[in-house]
């Protein structure tokens, strides 16, 4: 992922650096902050010593309904907001990095793999929001795929963290503040090591930090520099 320095546009012009993209990061990485507590909420409670039934899922999720809608809203939106700051940060990286770094491809991809983890951990609520104890619609085995398909699908962060190792390449060719790149060595390397470990869905909250810290770290640094202009 090489990254030769250029020119950027911004320091060019002199024109202010838009942000917005930058703002939907900071709802994205909230965002999915909120939906992986709210899984944790809607899973049953281990008991040492004790069976999880499937009655005990659907009892337990038909009493936390708001929190299912909760999640699912969460959830989905961080998956769309998500989108509009990858695109974004291959926008702002590629301005500076030039046409020859695949560093914010690398980074748009990744962003990308952590949305369709989020929209896909969503994609089977609303058969059970609508189909808790209708065992016409869902079969008592089906709650318990349920419950563990919304408390690891979304927390798959895999690409964030390779997101975050490519904006710190990217930042040695002035992409983005030397600080904005060793949060993301950082934290990326973090959130990819434990991906790739049998403890993979831990993954999602270093991955969600590193998502707030760098989509906030542009966000307030644009604002300041556009001022000082």
């Amino acid at each position: 992922m090489t990254a030769p320095a250029v020119s950027t546009p911004s320091a060019l012009t002199g024109t202010p650096r838009p942000r917005l993209w930058a703002v939907t990061g900071a709802l994205a990485a909230i965002g999915s902050i909120v939906s992986v507590f709210l899984s944790m909420s809607l899973s049953p409670e281990y008991i040492r010593g004790s069976v999880i039934t499937s009655e005990a899922i659907n009892a337990g999720l038909m009493d936390k309904r708001p929190l299912l809608i909760a999640f699912h809203i969460a959830t989905l939106a961080s998956g769309l907001l998500v989108v509009i700051f990858a695109a974004g940060l291959h926008r702002r990286l590629h301005a500076t990095t030039g046409p020859q770094s695949i560093a914010p491809l690398v980074a748009f991809a990744g962003l990308l793999l952590v949305a369709a983890a989020q929209v896909l951990g969503s994609g089977l609520d609303t058969e059970f929001l609508f189909g808790v104890d209708d065992t016409a619609i869902n079969l008592p085995g089906d709650i318990g795929f349920y419950s563990h398909w919304i408390a690891t699908i979304p927390w798959l962060w895999a690409g964030g963290g390779l997101a975050a190792l490519a904006v710190g390449v990217a930042s040695r060719a002035g992409a983005a503040p030397r600080w904005i790149g060793v949060t993301g060595f950082a934290l990326g390397g973090l959130t990819l090591l434990l991906a790739l470990s049998p403890l993979q869905y831990m993954a999602a909250l270093p991955g969600s930090l590193w998502l707030l810290v760098t989509a906030l770290g542009f966000a307030l640094g644009d604002r300041r520099a556009s001022r000082i202009r």
